[in-house]
Parts: structure tokens; sequence; C-alpha cells
């Protein structure tokens, strides 16, 4: 949960009668003000969605959402990484108005049900958005902030050249030793984990460029827009191995998921072998939902690691 709090000075001052009222000012903690400030046109209705999202209907006829988020460089991670994905013209995502340090501005999606054709479209989507690239594994998109996040964890954006040893360093053992360091998982565990990073250059598959990653596609990130068309949301993206991405969707599960395969296979198959690897790229989320949410997590991500050859 998010702690909202209001830094507004309240200078008083005395009407009639000597009765005390205070000026209308714009509370900082207002999201209704954060987006006129931010987009130029006023609110004139809000409506909360959750602790973090308020959705505002602009005079310009724009709806868009609102969020908030304090923590240091979280907004400008999330800004710049949904306009990373858009510059790649291959999916869709909410455009973004205005963000500061704590309020960010978006593009509120008008969401209807799953359906396979927008699945389909989904897949395809997907192999092209990975195709735009990223300069090194670990890129930050342009403007984004190295210290970032992925959910309600931090994640280092830190380029490398070689993706196992990328990989294993900056997304499996960090958060396999905060794991550690909690007591979700225990020392001894660990080293099960531990084996699969050094033998990740013989488990990888085909060397293969960095690709333009959402970085955190679960099903709860994916809206089903009345468009007809999927739109993803939240990102934590970065450049990374396009299975990544993959692996994650089917983790958490997605609704037609063998249509987004279809599609993504139409316009870039997957290296021989994939089926394979999937285990070994949801070792990342695993660890990272372990860390933010216990044992559970570290118990798959350890019976993974075990089944790895």
């Amino acid at each position: 949960m998010i702690t909202v709090r209001d830094t507004s000075a309240r200078h008083r001052r005395h009407g009639p009668g000597g009765a005390s009222y205070a000026p209308s000012v714009p509370s900082p903690s207002d999201p209704g003000a954060a987006a006129a400030r931010l987009t130029g046109a006023s609110a004139h209705r809000t409506r909360p969605l959750s602790g973090a999202l308020t959705e505002a209907a602009l005079a310009d006829g724009r709806v868009v959402i609102v969020k908030r988020d304090d923590r240091p460089g979280a907004v400008r991670a999330e800004a710049a990484g949904l306009r990373w994905l858009g510059d790649a013209r291959a999916v869709r995502v909410p455009v973004v108005y205005g963000h500061d340090d704590r309020w960010l501005v978006s593009e509120r999606v008008a969401t209807g049900a799953p359906a396979p054709g927008a699945a389909l479209r989904l897949g395809r989507a997907l192999a092209a958005l990975h195709r735009a690239g990223a300069p090194a594994f670990g890129a930050p998109p342009p403007g984004g902030p190295e210290a970032a996040f992925i959910g309600g964890a931090p994640m280092r954006n830190t380029p490398g050249r070689e993706w196992p040893a990328w990989y294993a360093e900056h997304r499996v053992l960090p958060y396999l030793r905060a794991a550690v360091d909690a007591g979700t998982v225990r020392s001894a565990e660990a080293a099960v984990v531990e084996r699969v990073c050094a033998r990740l250059p013989a488990l990888a598959g085909p060397a293969e460029p960095p690709a333009r990653l959402h970085g955190d596609l679960w099903h709860g990130n994916v809206l089903w827009g009345t468009d007809g068309h999927a739109w993803l949301i939240d990102p934590a993206a970065h450049g990374g191995h396009r299975e990544t991405d993959l692996a994650m969707l089917e983790l958490f599960g997605c609704p037609f998921l063998d249509r987004v395969h279809e599609g993504y296979d139409e316009i870039a198959p997957r290296e021989h072998g994939w089926p394979g690897r999937v285990g070994v790229h949801q070792l990342f989320p695993l660890l990272v939902h372990a860390v933010l949410f216990g044992r559970a997590y570290a118990e798959q991500a350890l019976a993974i690691a075990r089944r790895v050859p």
C-alpha cells in the first residue's frame, strides 16, 4: 500500500463573522490536480480505482489513468519503459501524457474480454517488439534509470554482453540471495539454483541478440482492449532474452496462450529446444515472487531447478 501524505501549506483566513476557512489550493496528493498540472487540462471528475490508481476525466475529453508511486525512480522507469515499447511500433501500450517524480498520467484503455484473435495478434506483436532489439542485455530504456523495479521489488538494469552470465548475475542470484537473507530459501537449498546458474552457458540454447522486453509480462499486465487488441501495461522494460517474456506469460497463465505462441512463431520462430528452457527463464520471476510473497514461490523455483538436467 502506498502511503499518501498531504504536505501542502494550509494558510487560514477569516471570512464574514470571523469564521475561518482555507483557500482552494490544489493538494499535492490530489490525483486530479496532478493530472491537470501534467496534461494542461483540468480534471472535472475523478474515480479511485485502487490505492495507487485513479481514473480522471479531463476537460479536453480525454479519460486518463493517474498513478502515484513514491519510490525514487519508479515513475521515471515506467514512463521510459512505456515509451520504449511504443517506439517499436509493435505492441499497443498506453500513451504517456505526462509524469514527474511521483505521478504518471497515461491513456485509459477500454477493456473487454480476451479473444483468440487478439491473442494471435499479441503473439505477432511480441515477436516484432523483441526484434526491435536493445543495445545490450540489461540495457534500460532511453531515459530510464539503472535502478528500476519489477513489481514491488528493486531491479537493477546493468548492461552485459553475454546472456548466460548476465542473467545469472543480475536476474537470478540477487533475488536468490535476498530470499536466503529473508529465510525464505535455506542456504543448503540455494546451491540447487546456483548449480543451474553455473550451467547456464550449456542450457541457454543458441546465442541470440538482446531483445526489447516488456520484462514483467504476466497476464495481469495484459489488457484485452475493446478494439480487438491486447495492450501491455506496467513494464519492467530492459534488454534481455526474448524467451523470458514468453516464459513469464506461461508461468502465470494467459488466455488463449496457444494462439499467442502461434502468432509469435509465425513472425519469429523460437530456436530448437525452447520448451526445455522455459523453466530456466522462469527462475527469475519466481525468485522475485519468493522475495515479495514468500515460501510457496521459492518452492516452485527450487522444483524447477531440481528438474534441470
